[in-house]
């Protein structure tokens, strides 16, 4: 499925423009090495003058009333520039769990997030309970995407009615939220401590809580794989471009038989990773029965495939490509982060395997019900 309609081209082009201005690699290096890890007066401007933090929010709930498939184009570009930008965070995680709860509740927020007077996060692995002064929620949440600095969480706990969907301040009192030293430091992750902490429900008890934890996990999951399209191809533009000036022995390296092929397998894993991205995103963009099924698929090849990416780049800049200084390892570092986060590639292949089952069962039972009239 190709995305690049002519609006879509004329969005990814807005965007790699906004990126190259305001979050060039010299800016990310100033960023990740910041408190917070962003700038916010750069996150403001963003939502602001490009207006895309409501991209995929329907209307009726005051976004664009777009579809995954705009939001991939620019997750896309997002994941070319490493921009220290909590779009991740906000709209893919937070506002695909706020627009999916059933109610009015989360709706101020979603209008905040979208206007990006706040930034928000998805939270796990929690408890709720409700006492005379409403719901408290407790327990830990580990790796959580800009858990540190998030101005709201959306946290996903148990209550005795089921899974449940609750909104928290990220100032509450009882809530303790420690960074983690990881190895990307363009993208930040916390761990959540919840002793008490006070929260909003959002949408009923229990009603919807798994449903919309699923669909997140599978939207992240989808998104991932199209940031690390939208890396692969910088790393694949990198290596030829250097290919094409470095020379060694008086010829360009680019000639050489083993840097020919290591850029042609590179060629190869960015389409190969860009059709299992750009067909999660037509999925999840359509709400189609085996969503969930693509956007791991794409999960777990664009992991590894980026990972590969970047190891030959690596390897076509030589001794340069080690160093601080030249980007290749903020890339490898991104690659290897993301290729645990949501799930590593064996869970995801895990899932597929089971999706396909499943599928296979459904085809029998029809096959079934035909020959039994």
């Amino acid at each position: 499925m190709n995305p690049y309609t002519d609006e879509r081209l004329a969005l990814r082009e807005a965007v790699g423009d906004f990126l190259a201005k305001h979050c060039s690699e010299q800016q990310v290096r100033h960023d990740m090495e910041q408190p917070a890890g962003f700038d916010r007066a750069t996150w403001s401007v963003f939502a602001e003058q490009l207006g895309l933090c409501g991209l995929g929010v329907p209307e009726r709930l005051g976004g664009s009333g777009g579809d995954f498939l705009d939001v991939a184009v620019v997750a896309e570009q997002f994941g070319a520039s490493l921009a220290c930008l909590p779009f991740f965070s906000s709209v893919v995680l937070a506002q695909t769990a706020l627009a999916a709860a059933k109610g009015d509740d989360a709706g101020e927020y979603i209008e905040a997030i979208t206007a990006g007077r706040l930034t928000g996060t998805v939270a796990t692995g929690l408890t709720g309970t409700r006492d005379s002064g409403g719901w408290r929620l407790d327990g830990t949440a580990d790796y959580v995407v800009d858990g540190a600095t998030a101005d709201i969480v959306v946290a996903f706990a148990r209550t005795p009615a089921g899974m449940s969907q609750f909104v928290i301040d990220g100032r509450a009192p009882g809530l303790t939220r420690v960074p983690l030293q990881t190895m990307d430091q363009t993208r930040r992750l916390a761990r959540l401590e919840l002793a008490g902490v006070p929260a909003r429900l959002a949408g009923g008890e229990g009603s919807e809580g798994w449903p919309v934890l699923e669909l997140v996990r599978d939207t992240a999951a989808a998104a991932l794989a199209v940031e690390a399209v939208g890396g692969m191809q910088r790393a694949l533009d990198m290596s030829v471009e250097h290919a094409k000036t470095r020379e060694q022995f008086g010829r360009k390296i680019g000639s050489f038989q083993a840097i020919k092929h290591r850029c042609a397998d590179m060629f190869t894993d960015v389409q190969a990773a860009r059709a299992l991205a750009h067909a999660a995103a037509a999925a999840r963009a359509g709400n189609q029965t085996r969503a969930s099924g693509a956007a791991s698929a794409a999960k777990a090849y664009c992991a590894t495939a980026y990972q590969r990416t970047v190891r030959s780049m690596i390897q076509i800049h030589g001794g340069m490509g080690f160093t601080w200084e030249h980007p290749a390892h903020l890339y490898f570092k991104r690659a290897t982060s993301d290729a645990l986060l949501f799930g590593d590639p064996l869970y995801h292949r895990k899932r597929v395997a089971a999706a396909l089952r499943l599928a296979e069962m459904a085809e029998m039972a029809e096959m079934a019900e035909i020959e039994d009239r």
